[in-house]
């Protein structure tokens, strides 16, 4: 692995050739350096991501619904009961008084729908601003719109898991690359499994720079501002006469230009074609993209 993070990071990835997405896999840790072991690990975490959507992507009336069915079907009551009737059996066996519409209950399942709703809008106008110029993201067709709905079940399925970070508007411009470059596998079940495939590889990149999401951490030593310091600091030291036009003679504060490099990974700041390149870069320092990203800023 250490060899191949070298060359990978001095020599970049071919477009001609098809190992872009495995090798993503690789570097972020989805798939094991024991290629004996990649069918048994795919085969989990695919699994893994359809229970996630399963469990977590299901409407509250869904769940009432088969709450009803398993009732009815173990008491022996037939479809043709009375609604009095169904809403008795329900409230008599398991569904309580916090599982219903108007529940205040933060545990209530419906709460919890109606909070969501919030997130689930933003990352709906979120998806579909993402990349307007590329078909792949955006226009009328049933590929693209078939993209955004992966691309918005991801984000949703990550929001739900993890309830510290939730989302963070512009999460989708980091996923974008992802789901791009795995759903362009030539293997066939690769792309078939590329939207499972991605949520993993999403977690596994947002992980080693999740404290920029995080406000709660913004001015601690693993916060956003702390990045931007060392950021600024590299620059003075690789190039002081940037570094002093912009601190100095300008005044320019680093949060102004280097805040949406640091947390988009520099998705916006080039074409879609060279952040594939930029990317293979960033993913292949073992310190994590942050690493690798000041860095680099630091010598452009």
């Amino acid at each position: 692995m250490r060899e191949l993070r070298r060359v990978v990071a001095s020599q970049g990835i071919s477009d001609a050739g098809a190992l872009r997405p495995t090798l993503w896999k690789l570097l972020l840790g989805y798939l094991p350096p024991d290629r004996s072991l990649w069918s048994s690990e795919l085969a989990k975490k695919r699994s893994q991501y359809k229970n996630f959507k399963d469990d977590l992507l299901t409407n509250p009336s869904e769940i009432t619904r088969r709450m009803y069915n398993s009732n009815s079907a173990a008491l022996g009551i037939d479809d043709a009961k009375s609604h009095t009737q169904t809403r008795l059996l329900l409230s008599r066996s398991r569904i309580t008084h916090q599982d219903h519409p108007l529940s205040l209950v933060k545990t209530s399942i419906w709460n919890q729908f109606f909070q969501d709703t919030e997130i689930i809008d933003q990352i709906d106008r979120d998806v579909n601003r993402t990349h307007p110029d590329i078909h792949f993201f955006s226009g009328d067709s049933l590929f693209a719109k078939s993209n955004q709905e992966a691309l918005k079940t991801i984000l949703i399925v990550f929001a739900k898991l993890n309830s510290g970070i939730r989302y963070f508007q512009g999460m989708n411009e980091v996923l974008a690359p992802l789901f791009y470059v795995f759903k362009n596998d030539p293997d066939e079940e690769n792309e078939a499994f590329a939207e499972a495939d991605t949520f993993f590889c999403f977690v596994e990149l947002l992980s080693r720079f999740q404290d920029n999401f995080c406000q709660q951490l913004d001015n601690s030593i693993v916060g956003i501002r702390s990045t931007i310091t060392r950021l600024s600091q590299l620059l003075k030291e690789h190039d002081e006469e940037l570094w002093r036009h912009l601190e100095v003679t300008t005044k320019v504060n680093p949060q102004f230009y280097a805040f949406r490099w640091i947390i988009l990974l520099l998705t916006q700041e080039f074409n879609f074609a060279d952040i594939l390149h930029i990317w293979d870069v960033i993913l292949s320092d073992p310190e994590g993209p942050q690493n690798m990203l000041c860095n680099a800023n630091s010598r452009s």
